[in-house]
This record gives structure tokens, C-alpha cells and sequence, in this order.
């Protein structure tokens, strides 16, 4: 476990360091989850070796919502002062983005021509 640890971490460090020698303008840890991923699938043993301490990772992901909740609590009195309008702005900018993500969605579909699945048009006519 501790040297799959090492190699994710190891991934993340290189991730970091490429980030900011490039002035890349990705996160760091993004950049070594690519480097990860594309290391799996040139490398399917490498996936084999870490999927138990992945997957055990993923087994406790909500530990680590845990610093979030520490900065709420750490920030208490500016989301009292302010917390209206944070909850109003996350509120409008989640329904702009989905609205966003639809209207793309339809415009690509329209352009590519692409038509409802045959499935989807046989459930239709029953």
C-alpha cells in the first residue's frame, strides 16, 4: 500500500512540477491524474497494482470532504455576512451552467445531424 501511495503521489509531484515549469494552466494534481491515467493504459500492470489502495481510497472519498467542512466552520462569520448571496450566486451559476451544457448539447446534435437512437423511437411508438 505505501508504494502505491508513493506512485500516486509520486504522479501528483511530477504533475505539479511539469504545471508550473510549463506555466501550464491546468492544477498541478490535474496534470499528474492525466500523466496517471496515461500511464494505466500504456501500462495495464501498473493499473492492476494500484486498484486495491484505489479503491480503498474511494471506499472513504467522504474523509476527504472533511478540510471543506473545517473551512466552513474556520469562515463561520463571513458566510453568516455574506451567505445570501454566495447561495443565490452558486444557485444561478449551477442552473446557467446546466443550461449552458444543454444548449451546447443541442447545437452539436444539430449540427452532426445525429437523430434519437432507434430504441428510443421504437419506445415512442408503443
Amino acid at each position: 500500500m505505501i508504494q502505491t501511495l508513493a506512485i500516486i503521489l509520486g504522479f501528483q509531484l511530477t504533475g505539479e512540477v511539469a504545471s508550473r515549469a510549463l506555466n501550464l494552466p491546468l492544477p498541478g494534481p490535474v496534470v499528474g491524474l492525466i500523466l496517471l491515467v496515461t500511464a494505466c493504459i500504456l501500462r495495464p500492470p501498473l493499473a492492476e497494482a494500484i486498484r486495491p489502495t484505489t479503491t480503498g481510497l474511494l471506499s472513504h472519498l467522504s474523509l476527504f470532504f472533511v478540510p471543506a467542512g473545517v473551512g466552513i466552520v474556520a469562515h463561520w462569520d463571513l458566510l453568516k455576512a455574506h451567505g445570501i448571496g454566495l447561495a443565490v450566486a452558486l444557485m444561478a451559476s449551477t442552473l446557467l451552467a446546466i443550461s449552458a451544457g444543454a444548449w451546447a448539447f443541442t447545437a452539436v446534435a444539430r449540427m452532426t445531424g445525429s437523430e434519437e437512437p432507434q430504441a428510443l423511437k421504437d419506445q415512442g411508438r408503443e
